[in-house]
């Protein structure tokens, strides 16, 4: 059997390469389909093409962020700028010129001046061909531990969507038993509407009452709702017990319970199966919401 995983997780990795420093972090939430969004520092846009294909084959659904740090793992070589310098150390000079008995310009202030003091070179080189490879590993490897995150989370949803298919079941049990009197229901509401009207005990004949409470008990029948509800229950375990990514097509099935359950309450001749039927309604909203994060 299939794991069921969610789309949320979380990962990261890091790691050295050639003198760098990186680091991965890989997020996910629910969504349509599979939308990868990958955030690279500038120089490395080159190892996008390699990652996208890596994550379509672990992951079927899911809004997914990748974002990549690096730095170096020694910080560069100051160096002053003659220009910078040479600009503050006149203006040090000339502002000293004009305060009687100031002392002349110190040169730790001078380069603690901002612009001052630069990297002595910048290394604008591509990365080479051992730091693409790490970055890669990197990815596969953060990309795992997505995946270890997100089945951990499914089996977490596995157990509430558990309980909440045995609440809509036992729901539909009571459902079932209400849904038994409204046939003696409806004929009591006829008796005491043709009584309010008539103002005395109803003189229509016996088989007149009793066809006019078949009438109304067949459109008020709920049987075949509560069937079909049974069989959405049966159908939705079996999807638990495949596992994978059923996602799509429980939220599809769950669309089918909120038809039976809105068919019901429109159909509910009594306030105890209403009751029941908002019930029912309101978990199978539950459901849905914890179906959307299933990938």
């Amino acid at each position: 059997m299939a794991r069921l995983a969610s789309m949320t997780g979380f990962a990261r990795s890091e790691g050295r390469a050639d003198g760098l420093v990186w680091a991965w972090e890989l997020r996910s939430v629910n969504g349509r389909g599979l939308d990868l969004r990958l955030r690279l520092p500038p120089g490395f846009d080159a190892i996008e093409p390699a990652l996208r294909p890596i994550a379509g084959e672990a992951l079927r659904r899911g809004n997914v962020s990748a974002a990549l740090a690096v730095k170096r793992e020694t910080e560069p070589v100051l160096a002053p700028d003659p220009a910078a310098l040479q600009q503050a150390l006149d203006l040090a000079l000339a502002l000293a010129a004009r305060i009687p008995g100031a002392p002349p310009p110190r040169a730790e202030s001078l380069l603690a001046l901002p612009g001052v003091l630069r990297p002595a070179a910048a290394d604008n080189s591509a990365p080479s061909a051992a730091v693409l490879a790490a970055l890669r590993a990197g990815f596969a490897q953060a990309l795992d531990g997505l995946l270890a995150a997100r089945v951990s989370e499914g089996a977490r949803l596995a157990d509430i969507v558990t309980t909440l298919l045995g609440e809509i079941a036992a729901l539909h049990g009571a459902a079932a038993i209400e849904a038994a009197d409204q046939p003696a229901q409806q004929r009591a509401r006829l008796q005491d509407a043709i009584a309010a009207l008539l103002g005395e005990t109803p003189a229509l004949p016996e088989e007149r009452i009793a066809q006019e409470v078949a009438v109304l008990a067949a459109r008020s029948d709920v049987r075949e709702e509560l069937d079909r509800l049974a069989s959405h229950i049966a159908a939705a375990h079996a999807l638990l017990a495949e596992g994978g990514a059923i996602g799509r097509r429980f939220d599809f099935l769950v669309q089918e319970f909120n038809r039976e359950a809105n068919t019901l309450c429109s159909k509910s001749a009594s306030a105890a199966l209403t009751t029941t039927g908002l019930k029912l309604k309101a978990t199978i909203e539950q459901l849905r919401e914890q179906v959307q994060n299933i990938e």
